[in-house]
């Protein structure tokens, strides 16, 4: 047991009037959060480490409140101490809903019958979270331009130069430079809402009634109204076919409608879509590449190809993209066949 472990597990039997209590590790994500559970005669809470000199836990506290109090089913936070950074939540159990995406014989194969059945709660969920405005105690930051190209730079300064070793040209910076510019443009002309900013299957929990509830919720910000569907359904853990997103991209935009928020086609919505889909994946593949280089987090690694793979498909449909396209078929994806993948097999091999 480490230091903060030791204090959290005093902070939290104080919180509890518990003498002594034990924690136990549920999980560490992708930021330098860390959760554990502990049960005190029966009852179940979730302990938030979150070191404050390197996570902000005030947007998780303030947007959870906020959140809650107009039915969003968000965790509830019982006891918190934002100077240590420790935060006590209910516990929403272990049904995280990536898994239930899945068919029992695999884990590669979604499962379309539970992606019907979960897809449709979560977009109904959206659309609640996209109406809700900003909170008077907090007010959540703008997705603007400096934050969307921030994004968009890690793919090339992470993933390309430092992971994949490459050398880009003035002409290949010239050309993502003019690509990020696009997608930008595209990403500040859509309606702006509330913006979970990660909402897809890791962070959705299937909780005990079937409802979804939603984590992970604190960088928020007021963006553009495809973000959050793109990460629902363009996730970068699960791939569905593409007819099957289009239905659903298509259904999203009927429930924008039917609650009178359209002002756009569905043609622009889908193009909205397509291009807010390469910035996030464009962010995404850097991250996934910082997690290994910096936080030493190398699982991360495998979903890099899968992503790549969505910028490249969703790329061809977009003649406005074409010498994009071209680059990442003859020049990234080459990369990570010789390199990345090569490495993460090669580890693979002497872990076993």
């Amino acid at each position: 047991m480490d230091l903060r472990q030791e204090k959290l597990t005093e902070w939290v039997a104080k919180a509890l009037n518990q003498t002594t209590l034990s924690l136990e590790m549920v999980s560490g994500d992708a930021s330098f959060r860390r959760y554990f559970r502990t049960k005190v005669e029966g009852e179940a809470w979730i302990a938030m480490d979150a070191p404050p000199d390197k996570e902000d836990s005030s947007s998780f506290v303030a947007i959870a409140q906020y959140w809650l109090s107009q039915g969003i089913q968000v965790p509830t936070i019982d006891h918190y101490d934002l100077e240590l950074g420790f935060l006590l939540l209910s516990d929403f159990g272990d049904d995280v809903l990536l898994p239930s995406l899945f068919t029992k014989e695999s884990e590669i194969a979604p499962n379309n019958a539970s992606g019907e059945h979960y897809y449709a709660l979560a977009m109904k969920l959206l659309v609640k979270i996209q109406a809700l405005k900003s909170d008077s105690n907090y007010r959540l930051p703008l997705y603007d331009t400096e934050l969307l190209q921030r994004e968009m730079a890690l793919f090339p300064d992470w993933l390309l130069e430092k992971k994949l070793g490459l050398t880009l040209s003035p002409h290949e910076r010239t050309l993502l430079a003019q690509s990020f510019n696009l997608l930008t443009e595209s990403a500040l002309a859509q309606p702006q809402v509330l913006v979970h900013r990660d909402y897809h299957a890791r962070n959705l929990m299937v909780l005990k009634d079937d409802s979804l509830g939603v984590i992970d919720f604190q960088d928020a910000v007021f963006g553009p109204v495809t973000y959050d569907l793109v990460s629902l359904l363009r996730d970068c853990y699960v791939v569905w076919p593409d007819e099957k997103v289009d239905q659903w991209c298509q259904q999203y935009y009927s429930l924008l409608g039917d609650q009178g928020r359209l002002d756009y086609d569905l043609e622009q919505f889908k193009a909205w879509f397509d291009f807010m889909g390469l910035q996030r994946h464009l962010k995404a593949a850097g991250i996934f590449a910082r997690l290994s280089l910096r936080d030493g987090k190398h699982s991360y690694l495998d979903d890099i190809p899968r992503t790549v793979d969505y910028l490249v498909r969703v790329s061809q449909g977009h003649a406005s993209l074409k010498d994009f396209h071209t680059f990442l078929v003859n020049t990234v994806q080459p990369l990570i066949a010789t390199k990345l993948i090569a490495e993460t097999a090669l580890k693979e091999e002497f872990d076993v």
